[in-house]
């Protein structure tokens, strides 16, 4: 075993480590294969204690279980996970005459079996599409982790299979009405969805229906809530434009709504508006927060629309779902979601709730005619809850809640909310839990992070966090400007030249738990993944002092030098949430607080760092990078360990099985330097 760790070779010039950048080479597969031999022997003396969080959490999962079904036409769909099988399998049986969800084995289908498809490998199932007259199965397969989707039709009466000859697909595969045609979408070489291609099924080729040529946009093909037209949404980070085609005319043309216009955002559904068939359309031309106009289905070009929901300066709309017996406005309020409900023929109403943070969603799967919608709602201390919501009356029930195996109490874990004050007098939100003893004294703390694209990190349950809170643990989520908790203009002020607001955000919330006696430097540990990796690389240079340990997930941190090579995936597309750092101003802007740039010769906390080598969204080399430029620079010696996960890309490894293992790593990781073992 190595006694040292990998040190990594310097090259001349400004990027002394652009040599890992060499993909395959194999000079670069021998340092990742010695960081992570590094890491298992500086985590050795661990091995038991992994096995042992491994065990815990997957204790609390039960591990054969059926979702619940969801009913459509004249079959029930659902699936199943068995215990020691890595992804559940997908079903049908046909629907019960009496309007129930029981499951009938005897005529029970089985549609898919990923662990067959999957066998020792990586396996992410991206399309799964049952066609309109129910006979076909059309789904998307990325045996790599690189995002990159072989595409398959199944013909369920017999159970033949067809590969589609199609390459460099995005794995997005939308019926039209006919059930025999599909529409689908294509990468270009910055791994960006630029093309749509209509295929009919028998036919040797495929027509190219749309192609997009301006890098910031991505093409989108979906149906519409009313399953009677077809959206294609091209869209980038602050534009959007949507072409409507009629499902039952699928060989037509797609017509625009309304010509793209540089910052006007638009997002068109299809249903009965008024008991007449129309479009509701979601747009910020108004307003950032966003307002819901309708117009009918004849005449469906911007110079028709009609305001169904003003503007507010308070509430961001952030979604609008459709059915024929409400319209379902998914508002964001205060850093809480909110859901508003206008029945047709009745008065508006908001959805009540039991927890003061949550995470709730319209969990949309359920028929245009259904009179109930479902929603799922889950909060730190409470399992995700499958709820019925009557539209008429509002009336709730809950259908399924996720089960925590073995001894669980969700009073014995507390909720709280609090508030930071950023520098320049922001308050920015903290969802913080914990077993109700942690918070006598100051604990251990595991705060998480994100901030960037508008994303919102509402509150959510986790059954692997539960090994962390039962060890004296509280898990906090800072709110940072730069994700959507509290709207549009959070998410504004959060990136381009304000995004160091984030990374001041995320250091105030750590200085507000600390002052508050939640936990101490010598005890806080930090987290975040992708962009929240960027972002943990940020204040790890900036306030070191502050943290104990630092756990990065795929971090997007050679930020700098990504940005500046637009042949690389998605690059272009991610101008508008950073800048082009082709323009000076915006170039010294990111150099300021690149991850990479910024690595100095002082002091760090320990730091666990995650890479996919077939990441296309961020690429391994940032992670490989930071930890060779951190391991050469740094004055102390805690650890700094690397793990490049060589089959997978950006989400892990793909099995619920290694996923607890990774968790179980990284607590390890954790209770490791923090002491506690």
């Amino acid at each position: 075993m190595p006694l040292t760790p990998p040190l990594a070779r310097r090259q001349a010039g400004a990027d002394p480590y652009a040599w890992l950048e060499q993909r395959d080479s194999a000079e670069v597969l021998e340092y990742l294969q010695a960081e992570n031999a590094w890491l298992e022997q500086q985590l050795a003396d661990q091995g038991e204690l992994r096995e042992q969080l491994f065990k815990e959490i997957r204790a609390r999962i039960r591990e054969t279980d059926l979702s619940l079904p969801s009913p459509w036409g004249p079959w029930l769909y659902y699936q199943r996970t068995t215990a020691g099988e890595e992804y559940p399998r997908h079903y049908r049986c046909p629907r019960p005459a009496d309007g129930s969800l029981g499951i009938d084995p005897a005529g029970e289908e089985l549609l898919l079996d990923p662990n067959v498809l999957a066998g020792d490998g990586y396996l992410d199932l991206g399309a799964f599409s049952i066609s309109p007259d129910h006979s076909r199965l059309a789904y998307s397969l990325d045996s790599e982790g690189d995002e990159i989707y072989t595409l398959y039709v199944k013909e369920l009466g017999s159970g033949a299979v067809t590969a589609l000859p199609f390459a460099d697909c995005d794995g997005s595969m939308t019926w039209a009405n006919d059930s025999r045609t599909l529409f689908f979408g294509e990468l270009d070489d910055t791994h960006r969805p630029h093309k749509l291609y209509r295929h009919r099924l028998g036919e040797a080729d495929a027509e190219l229906v749309f192609e997009e040529q301006d890098g910031r946009f991505f093409l989108n093909c979906h149906r519409s809530s009313s399953e009677r037209q077809l959206i294609l949404l091209l869209a980038s980070k602050t534009t959007s434009e949507a072409w409507v085609l009629d499902a039952e005319q699928p060989q037509g043309e797609f017509r625009c709504l309304a010509p793209r216009e540089e910052g006007h955002e638009y997002y068109p559904d299809h249903g009965q508006v008024d008991g007449q068939w129309g479009w509701l359309i979601r747009s910020n031309q108004v307003g950032i927060n966003f307002a819901l106009y309708q117009t009918d289905e004849a005449t469906p070009t911007r110079s028709h629309w009609r305001e169904r929901v003003a503007h507010r300066a308070e509430l961001m709309l952030e979604g609008v779902t459709l059915n024929s017996g409400a319209i379902t406005l998914e508002l964001r309020d205060n850093g809480l979601p909110v859901i508003e409900v206008l029945p047709l023929g009745a008065a508006p109403y908001r959805v009540q709730l039991p927890d003061a943070t949550y995470s709730l969603d319209v969990y949309d799967d359920l028929e245009f005619d259904s009179p109930v919608i479902r929603l799922r709602y889950e909060a730190l201390n409470r399992p995700a809850q499958i709820r019925q919501l009557e539209l008429a009356s509002g009336a709730q029930t809950i259908l399924k809640q996720t089960p925590v195996e073995g001894p669980f109490d969700a009073d014995a874990y507390e909720s709280r909310r609090v508030w930071a004050s950023a520098a320049d007098g922001t308050q920015v939100p903290i969802s913080l839990v914990g077993r109700r003893d942690s918070f006598a004294q100051p604990a251990p703390l595991y705060l998480y992070g994100y901030g960037a694209y508008g994303e919102s990190l509402d509150p959510w349950f986790s059954h692997a966090r539960l090994s962390l809170l039962e060890r004296g643990f509280l898990f906090a989520i800072a709110h940072v400007r730069g994700g959507g908790e509290l709207g549009e203009a959070w998410y504004r002020a959060g990136k381009l030249e304000h995004k160091p607001n984030t990374f001041g955000d995320f250091i105030a919330c750590a200085e507000k738990l600390i002052a508050d006696g939640y936990t101490t430097p010598a005890q806080l540990a930090i987290s975040g993944g992708s962009a929240g990796g960027l972002l943990i690389g940020a204040v790890l240079n900036q306030r070191p002092e502050l943290f104990a340990a630092a756990i990065a997930e795929v971090p997007f941190v050679d930020i700098l030098n990504t940005m500046q090579n637009p042949e690389l995936p998605l690059t272009v597309t991610e101008y508008d949430e950073w800048g082009d750092p082709n323009e000076p101003e915006a170039y010294e802007r990111i150099k300021a607080y690149a991850p990479y740039e910024n690595v100095a010769a002082q002091a760090y906390p320990a730091i666990l760092a995650v890479a996919g080598y077939n990441d296309s969204r961020v690429q391994y080399w940032e992670a490989a990078k930071w930890v060779a430029k951190l391991r050469a620079s740094k004055t102390d010696d805690h650890l700094l360990l690397l793990k490049t996960e060589l089959g997978a890309g950006h989400g892990g490894m793909s099995g619920r099985y290694q996923a607890l293992k990774d968790a179980a790593l990284e607590y390890a990781f954790l209770l490791k330097v923090l002491g506690l073992v």
